[in-house]
């Protein structure tokens, strides 16, 4: 069995990604914060018993240890995608500390509890694939946003953090970055990617598990190399080493 948790899964990207997982042969734990939203994707499941609905707010970080506990006992957790977000599109002089770090605690604590509990069985098991649902809103903030752009651009800091310290000692533990672009949500725009379109690609990366997509990040589906610095560059020209070629995904 190849059991994926997916955060956020009662709508938009997270049940696209729970239904394309399922459509190409997962069990899939969907985790979401409205049971009626939960049970629309589970009846959107074209195989019978192949999702599984779990109500909890990621932000709860006990009740996040239960759900992961009721998890568990459907089989070892192989696929982590951390998708769960909020946007609350608030000016910053209406935001208050509490509401700020509201959504700091679901978009980035959210996904540190969920690799920290899942790392658990992944580090136990020796393998295991996480995928990070984050953004580039940091570069160039839009206006209110400040609370997104700072927890979604703290995301991929946190991507990095984890793979500094796991991946000599468990390299069969892959993490990736994935940035799946402007899509037509509720979070998104009116003419963006259909959520669909861009879940074979997050379905793809979490399914390729290959030790070279450690510490990648991906925007829709393409690579995104690490800038390179012009010493770097020279000296790879001087020793005739082949420029970097960036990956694409070849979602069906």
């Amino acid at each position: 069995m190849n059991l994926a948790i997916v955060t956020g899964a009662g709508k938009g990207l997270g049940r696209a990604l729970a239904l394309e997982l399922v459509m190409r042969g997962c069990t899939v734990a969907g985790i979401g914060r409205s049971a009626t939203d939960l049970a629309t994707t589970a009846m959107l499941s074209a195989t019978e018993n192949a999702f599984h609905p779990f109500v909890c707010d990621v932000s709860d970080y006990d009740a996040l240890r239960g759900t992961f506990n009721a998890i568990r006992r459907i089989g070892p957790l192989a696929i982590l995608i951390n998708n769960a977000a909020i946007y609350p599109r608030r000016d910053f002089l209406d935001e208050t500390p509490e509401s700020f770090m509201h959504a700091i605690s679901v978009n980035l604590g959210g996904m540190a509890a969920c690799c920290r509990i899942a790392l658990e069985d992944m580090v136990q098991q020796g393998a295991g694939r996480i995928v990070n649902v984050t953004s580039f809103a940091d570069l160039a903030p839009i206006a209110a946003s400040s609370s997104y752009a700072v927890s979604k651009g703290a995301g991929r800091i946190f991507t990095r953090a984890l793979v500094a310290d796991l991946e000599e000692r468990f390299p069969g533990i892959v993490i990736s970055d994935w940035i799946p672009g402007a899509l037509s949500t509720t979070m998104g725009i009116a003419d963006g990617i259909p959520p669909e379109v861009a879940a074979r690609w997050g379905a793809e990366l979490a399914l390729s598990n290959a030790p070279s997509l450690n510490g990648t990040l991906w925007e829709r589906n393409n690579e995104v190399l690490e800038q390179q610095s012009f010493k770097r560059r020279i000296l790879n020209r001087m020793l005739l080493r082949p420029a970097p070629v960036p990956r694409m995904l070849c979602a069906a």
